[in-house]
């Protein structure tokens, strides 16, 4: 079986360059590769990468949708949290959950639902 070596989320959105501002200005990302011709961005930030991508005829897109949450471990969970409360919708604040990890949840501008969380111990 072929090995996987990594994951990063492509994320269509109707609104490409309200979402490039929310991933880099409120999050943090940097800008790596754009490609307006294709309506495609690659964003960085530490060793997380994420794609904004515009729909196109390939994949069906009437509104952003996502069962599930996209989630990053990250080193500090509350300084983060202090930084991104007040620049997004919390979908739940800060909370140590009793599974050993200490996250919260916010959407993003299309409403996709973004967890961070970091282990601690004695959860």
């Amino acid at each position: 079986m072929s090995k996987l070596t990594f994951t990063r989320p492509m994320l269509y959105t109707a609104d490409f360059e309200a979402t490039l501002a929310f991933y880099i200005d409120v999050l943090g990302f940097k800008l790596e590769v754009r490609l307006d011709e294709f309506g495609w961005a690659d964003l960085s930030r530490d060793s997380v990468e994420v794609m904004i991508a515009k729909p196109n005829k390939h994949t069906p897109f009437e509104k952003a949708a996502f069962t599930g949450s996209i989630y990053f471990n990250v080193e500090d969970a509350d300084g983060l949290w202090a930084e991104l409360k007040d620049k997004a919708r919390v979908c739940y604040p800060i909370e140590t959950f009793g599974y050993g990890m200490r996250e919260f949840a916010i959407f993003d501008n299309n409403g996709y639902l973004l967890q961070f969380g970091e282990p601690v111990s004695g959860a």
